[in-house]
Parts: structure tokens; C-alpha cells; sequence
């Protein structure tokens, strides 16, 4: 049996994944990234071997990718964090054609080939007003845990409208809302719209083609997915592995140079992708 390992060191959270050779995923783990990237790329991809019960040398290849890969050093290779998650989104939705990445320090939307490689890619890398440090800030302000948020949102009954485009700004303009009188329920929803506002601009930059995948740490929240397929006017593939599709991502290609050293894959340039 060959393994192969994959692990997404993101901004908010670092997560690791290890799949056989048929490409199952055998075990994975979740961690906060923190201050000591190295170390939650240690201690993610450790804790995945302790739950698969494998051995380091057990791994055949092990390939880092987000917006810390490079500290990946126990690794063999990096790969960009745009070329995993479409893979990934491929694996677990043949039919994916778009994906849309949002995740704590920006959103991607990435269109795929059939394969799984990238035709084409758009990304808010200049601004974090339509990724979930927005909701992070509503989450501050309001003083609702971010898990939270989405359940609180679609109770909504008269959603308010965010003007702010700016993070910064995003928890002043909460808190006025709430001092005007208006139910954090509404405030939420409202949140949750203006960033599928700015997310939906990405989708079509690089053009919205069935079917629609959704990954990363927000595709968790159901107000966020309900938000973005009203603006898109069409349903999101959702998977229990979306927080883990670009370190899954990333053990297929693992798993790929493991079998096939030969013949490794040449990558997409996406080196705006932090």
C-alpha cells in the first residue's frame, strides 16, 4: 500500500490529509495555525499519521501548499494552493467545472478542466472584504462566535445593507447598526450578502459553469452557502471535506509523483496565490 500526504497551511487554520493509492482519504487533522507555522505544519500532519496509525516513513511523498507551504520543510515539494483545491474539488465532484475558494485570508474563484487543471483563476489578494476575516470582524463586534454565525444569519427577517467595502470599517458599521436598533439576525444576513457580492464579481471574471464546487473554512456556513447560490442562482457542491479540499488536493498530487516519479506534473503558474 503506498501513502501519500498533503498539508494546507492557511492563514486561520493549517490542515493535513493522507490518502492510499486509490486515492482515500485514510486520515486527516485541523489545527489553528498560530504564530509557529512550521509547527502546525508539524503538528497537523503528525496528528494525521497518529489517526491513520501510519509511521512517517510509511509516506511515500509529501507535497505542502497555502499560504505557508514553503515552511512545509519536511515535505518533498510545494504546490500553489489554487491548483490543490481544484484538484481536490474534481476528486470529490467529478463535474466541477468552478470553484469558488474562500477561506480566512482571501477568496479564489478557479475554473477547472475536466482533469482537475486550471484554466483559469481570479483572486481578491488586495483586499479581505469578501473572505472571512469579514466575518470574523462581524463575529468580534457582535461577540458571537464565528461557528455560530451562519445558524444566527438565516433567521434573519429584514437583512440590513452592508456599505462598508472595507474589513477595517466592517465592525464599526456593525456595532452602528446594532446601536440604530436593528436584530443582529438582520445585521448578520446582511453581512453575509455583501460578501457574496464581492465573491460572486470573482465567480464571474472567470465565468460560473456547472458544476460549482465551494471550498474552504467558510463553505462550513450555511448562511455563506445560501448567500453565494441566491447571487449565483445555482446549487454549490458541498462536502464534508470542503475545509480539507486544498490538502487533499495536495496528497493526489503527492500521490501522483509517488507512483509516477517520472512523470511529474507540471503546475499552473499561480504565484500571486500567497
Amino acid at each position: 500500500m503506498v501513502y501519500a500526504g498533503g498539508v494546507d497551511v492557511g492563514s486561520t487554520q493549517t490542515k493535513a490529509v493522507i490518502v492510499d493509492d486509490q486515492g482515500t482519504i485514510v486520515s486527516r487533522a485541523l489545527i489553528d495555525t498560530g504564530a509557529d507555522v512550521l509547527g502546525a505544519a508539524e503538528s497537523a500532519f503528525a496528528q494525521a499519521l497518529e489517526q491513520g496509525g501510519l509511521d512517517k516513513d510509511d509516506i511515500a511523498y509529501v507535497i505542502g501548499t497555502g499560504y505557508g507551504r514553503y515552511r512545509v520543510t519536511f515535505g518533498d515539494d510545494q504546490i500553489t494552493e489554487i491548483s490543490c483545491h481544484g484538484r481536490g474539488a474534481v476528486h470529490m465532484f467529478p463535474k466541477t467545472r468552478t470553484v469558488i475558494d474562500m477561506g480566512g485570508q482571501d477568496t479564489k474563484a478557479i475554473r477547472v478542466s475536466p482533469s482537475g487543471d486550471i484554466d483559469d483563476f481570479s483572486m481578491n489578494d488586495k483586499c479581505a472584504a469578501g473572505t472571512g476575516r469579514f466575518l470574523g470582524a462581524a463575529s468580534s463586534a457582535l461577540e458571537i462566535p464565528l461557528d455560530n454565525l451562519g445558524t444566527v444569519a438565516l433567521s434573519f427577517t429584514r437583512p440590513v445593507r452592508i456599505s462598508t467595502t472595507c474589513t477595517v470599517f466592517a465592525e464599526s458599521e456593525v456595532l452602528s447598526w446594532l446601536g440604530k436598533g436593528k436584530k443582529v439576525e438582520d445585521i448578520l444576513w446582511g453581512v453575509h450578502q455583501s460578501i457574496a457580492v464581492r465573491s460572486f464579481a470573482l465567480l464571474r471574471r472567470v465565468g460560473v459553469e456547472q458544476e460549482v464546487t465551494f471550498t474552504g473554512g467558510v463553505a462550513r456556513n450555511a448562511a455563506m452557502i445560501k448567500a453565494l447560490e441566491e447571487k449565483a442562482g445555482v446549487q454549490f457542491n458541498i462536502s464534508e471535506e470542503s475545509h480539507f479540499m486544498g490538502a487533499l488536493g495536495a496528497s493526489l498530487f503527492a500521490l501522483e509523483r509517488s507512483v509516477l516519479p517520472g512523470e511529474q506534473k507540471t503546475q499552473p503558474s499561480a504565484e500571486t496565490d500567497r
